[in-house]
């Protein structure tokens, strides 16, 4: 009872919180004395300072143009009940391997930048790499990359070397676990922080993403076997999360703040989560060097990172000021813009001209990935939907059930076989 009341409470507030949005955003006017408000919806919320700080350097340069910056909780489900009202802000952080963004964009919500000037901006076609029909709707300016980030200072001291192969990681959570140390602050509560772990699992395994694809989204109904030898390895993978004293005290009722707390602390010397955390890792100021690397494969050479567009910005095609929409795009496809977006993010920057540091620096063990075929995007881009994911892998965690597991992915992806 408990729950469901808990859940309409949560839809309620969303609902109540939807409509004070459309409210207080549905409409931009220009003011009185000919200054246009643009709105940008931002879904990067540790970076919400940041990204004021350059809408301000953009409004110094552009005084008849005013951005308001919209950060909202939940924002993902408050943007998807905007675009579903018709209320789409003028100018969106948006991720483009989303199913969500594909079908508003071939719906026409977006505005066609394929002959943008500014896409000249963006490094490695990477923009094209988004285009749908042969259109560019999204100017992605960073990429998010997936692996563990850990205790540089720690692994000094305790002899232990990064993994470059799975069996070499085995080896080390053994040996972190018979120093009496703990190998992994984990977020028992917040699945999303292991969907990179569980995609990174499942593609290296079998060989590519596009193979796990192959076992999970365009297997038969009721496809997926406990018997595959790629759920085999896949269980193996997932359970070294699982073993005794392999994650921090009371992991299970952790939150993504405090598994992140956990490892800055040093109660943990390992975390699985993408480079958006480094500025949250940042903020804790820990007392030791932070360090990164990439989801081993089986054999030396195989490991891999998963990632897509992060700060990726569309502008809607009903926006009443495209001009000032489309400047403010521009502008952010800018060295001097995201020069100073990245000097705190620090994630893959795809802007030519943007000084971003080497394999050395913090992120460097997974960005020296990004852009390569190490990289690999996001296996949701070819799902309807991806939550279920999240809590069928943390249940997983919780529970040890391989045949519970495999039940939850045939529930989970059969419905979207019916399109194969």
């Amino acid at each position: 009872m408990k729950h469901w009341l808990t859940k309409i409470l949560g839809i309620s507030l969303l609902a109540a919180s939807t409509t004070l949005l459309l409210s207080a955003c549905g409409s931009n006017q220009n003011s009185s004395n000919g200054t246009t408000t643009i709105e940008f919806f931002n879904q990067k919320k540790e970076m919400s300072t940041t990204l004021q700080q350059i809408a301000t350097d953009f409004e110094k340069k552009n005084p008849k143009i005013k951005v308001k910056v919209t950060n909202v909780p939940n924002a993902g489900d408050v943007l998807k009940t905007r675009v579903l009202a018709g209320d789409v802000p003028d100018v969106i952080n948006i991720y483009p391997q989303n199913i969500d963004y594909r079908e508003w964009a071939k719906a026409g919500y977006f505005e066609d930048m394929t002959k943008a000037p500014y896409l000249k901006n963006i490094k490695n076609n990477y923009a094209q790499q988004f285009a749908i029909n042969g259109k560019v709707y999204n100017a992605p300016l960073t990429a998010n990359v997936y692996g563990f980030f850990y205790n540089k200072t720690a692994f000094a001291k305790m002899g232990l070397k990064v993994p470059e192969t799975w069996a070499e990681f085995e080896a080390l959570v053994k040996q972190i676990r018979e120093q009496g140390k703990t190998p992994f602050a984990l977020a028992g509560t917040e699945g999303w922080t292991l969907n990179g772990y569980h995609q990174l699992a499942l593609a290296t395994v079998a060989g590519s993403a596009k193979k796990a694809n192959q076992v999970l989204r365009f297997s038969p109904v009721n496809g997926i076997k406990a018997s595959n030898p790629v759920m085999q390895q896949d269980f193996n993978r997932l359970d070294l999360l699982r073993k005794n004293n392999a994650a921090q005290n009371n992991w299970r009722g952790a939150s993504y703040n405090d598994a992140v707390v956990a490892f800055t602390k040093g109660d943990a010397l390992i975390m699985p989560n993408g480079s958006w955390a480094y500025p949250v890792i940042q903020q804790q100021k820990p007392k030791f060097k932070v360090g990164t690397f990439a989801f081993p494969g089986k054999e030396k050479g195989e490991s891999l990172t998963v990632g897509s567009g992060d700060l990726a910005l569309s502008i809607s095609s009903s926006s009443k000021h495209k001009a000032a929409a489309e400047k403010f795009v521009a502008y952010m496809t800018t060295p001097q813009a995201m020069q100073k977006y990245y000097d705190v993010d620090g994630s893959p920057c795809s802007v030519i001209g943007v000084k971003q540091a080497g394999v050395n620096s913090p992120l460097g063990g997974i960005t020296k990935y990004a852009f390569t075929k190490h990289q690999f995007v996001w296996l949701a881009q070819d799902w309807t939907s991806e939550n279920d994911f999240f809590t069928l892998t943390t249940n997983y965690l919780l529970n040890g059930s391989k045949s519970d597991l495999v039940n939850a992915l045939n529930a989970f992806f059969n419905p979207m076989k019916a399109s194969n």
